[in-house]
């Protein structure tokens, strides 16, 4: 059975993921660097908007993408660097995340 996950269906996400596959190690590491301070900046603007009552849920698909990502199920899983942006931006809400993987698509173009 073809695991889908929650991002599957989002065409700039398999291009980005395509690209982030043909790079070699030194251009994802930077690339991962980048990703997760623009994660962290994300992360800090929602922080600042949100009222500090609101409850926050990642959602069934993301927890259990997480959960795979611990298993190294996935080819970016079993390289750590990226894995740990892929993770991290897998907390994001799917707005933010299609965002800069458009981003990530748009700019190989």
């Amino acid at each position: 059975m073809y695991d889908r996950r929650w991002y599957d269906t989002d065409e700039n996400t398999q291009r980005a993921l395509n690209i982030l596959k043909d790079m070699d190690e030194s251009q994802r590491r930077n690339l991962s660097k980048d990703l997760t301070a623009v994660v962290k900046q994300i992360k800090d603007l929602h922080n600042e908007e949100d009222d500090e009552d609101q409850d926050v849920s990642l959602g069934i698909d993301r927890v259990l993408g997480l959960y795979k990502i611990t298993n190294s199920r996935r080819w970016y899983d079993k390289v750590s660097v990226l894995s740990f942006a892929m993770k991290t931006m897998s907390t994001l809400p799917k707005e933010d995340f299609y965002n800069i993987m458009e981003g990530i698509a748009v700019s190989a173009d």
